[in-house]
């Protein structure tokens, strides 16, 4: 154990602390059981050390250790748990936990057994974490981790500190918000790198290797966590990247699932299930005309990559621009508002709002006559009336 608490001390003395993603304030830290959900490279790890540094004792009280160590290959985390509780330990944060098997019903028994000690974990499956649902339930505060924002982008980028803007404010009084925001940078100078490379934190390591990586990651999940989480049978992986391929080149991609199935070779049923099983492992993000009571085998109306950058890491240039205005609208505004498909327009947000998405020469037609209606127009700094800048989407998180 010595030489992983000397491992955590060289992880705390090389982790940043100048820039916090808003996700570390609305995380309750005081919990008994806490756990960090989201996909690889969004910053999970860097949370959960920044956390530390600043606000767990730096002694045996404290240890970070990911369950991929080889450590853990001969020990049993119960055991080291126990030892570690033994010698003092008050906050034991667990990375990666979806690297050790049988990591949910461990961490259940730790939690129940050890009621002094506090647990904090993250994973990188998040299929796997919803598998844990039932072991966990009741016990553990979760928390879902997105990528980067073009708010937090600008902020990481530029060290600013932009706030989050509220939907019903950004609609009332976009002309004087984007007036003021464009009193302090140039939104299009950086809207676009934003698309390409913004999303995930670990594009400042290396943008050579950016897309590269992202392609690594995902088909980790298609050919590794699909087949063993979920089942998928192995023979269809190469049918399921050519789904994605599809869905990135679309305008945007609307599935007859009866054709498209007959197109790549797998039934129907099976098909809508691996969509959902796509969803589940945030590779893709889907829109239905009824949000509530959607159940698996219920098809889409549309389907968009989870995020504008995985169009870019497996997209052949040039990425259709509809396509990618519209995956950056549904990937920004997604995460805190409703979304549902929309016979008028492009979305419908909170059963509320209707949003037509295009270039800056968009007109109105489509949603004239329709109330709470709006065009999201790209390439433009400024809005006037019912007619707002794409970028400032990218505020509302």
């Amino acid at each position: 154990m010595e030489k992983l608490f000397f491992k955590y001390r060289q992880k705390i003395d090389q982790v940043n602390t100048d820039f916090f993603r808003d996700a570390y304030h609305e995380i309750d830290w005081s919990g008994r059981l806490i756990g960090l959900r989201g996909a690889r490279g969004v910053g999970k790890t860097t949370l959960l050390l920044q956390h530390s540094k600043l606000h767990l004792p730096q002694d045996e009280r404290t240890l970070y250790v990911s369950l991929d160590n080889i450590y853990f290959s001969e020990a049993k985390l119960v055991d080291f748990v126990d030892e570690f509780v033994q010698k003092g330990g008050k906050h034991l944060l667990l990375d990666e936990v979806h690297k050790y098997p049988n990591w949910a019903q461990e961490l259940k028994n730790s939690y129940d057994d050890h009621p002094n000690l506090q647990i904090i974990f993250t994973s990188s499956s998040l299929l796997e974490i919803l598998n844990a649902r039932a072991d966990l339930s009741r016990r553990a505060d979760m928390y879902t981790l997105q990528g980067l924002s073009f708010r937090e982008y600008l902020n990481f980028e530029l060290g600013t500190s932009f706030p989050v803007l509220r939907l019903d404010d950004l609609l009332q009084d976009h002309f004087k918000l984007a007036g003021d925001l464009a009193l302090q940078l140039k939104p299009l100078q950086h809207f676009g790198e934003y698309l390409k490379f913004g999303y995930y934190p670990f594009y400042k390591e290396n943008k050579a290797l950016y897309h590269q990586k992202i392609e690594e990651v995902t088909n980790l999940i298609l050919e590794i966590e699909l087949p063993l989480l979920r089942s998928m049978d192995i023979a269809y992986v190469n049918k399921i990247k050519q789904l994605l391929r599809i869905i990135i080149s679309s305008v945007p991609f609307k599935p007859n699932v009866a054709k498209l199935s007959e197109r790549i070779g797998i039934n129907r049923n099976t098909l809508v299930s691996y969509l959902h099983y796509l969803e589940e492992a945030k590779l893709t993000n889907h829109l239905y005309k009824d949000a509530k009571g959607i159940t698996q085998l219920q098809k889409p109306d549309k389907i968009y990559m989870e995020n504008t950058n995985l169009l870019y890491a497996f997209g052949s240039p040039p990425i259709n621009e509809g396509n990618l205005r519209e995956t950056f609208f549904a990937n920004q505004v997604g995460k805190r508002y409703q979304l549902e498909y929309s016979e008028k327009g492009d979305f419908l947000v909170d059963s509320r709002y209707i949003f037509e998405i295009g270039g800056k020469n968009k007109k109105k037609d489509q949603i004239q006559g329709e109330t709470n209606a709006f065009v999201v127009a790209d390439d433009i700094e400024m809005g006037i009336g019912n007619k707002i800048p794409l970028w400032l989407f990218g505020f509302l998180y």
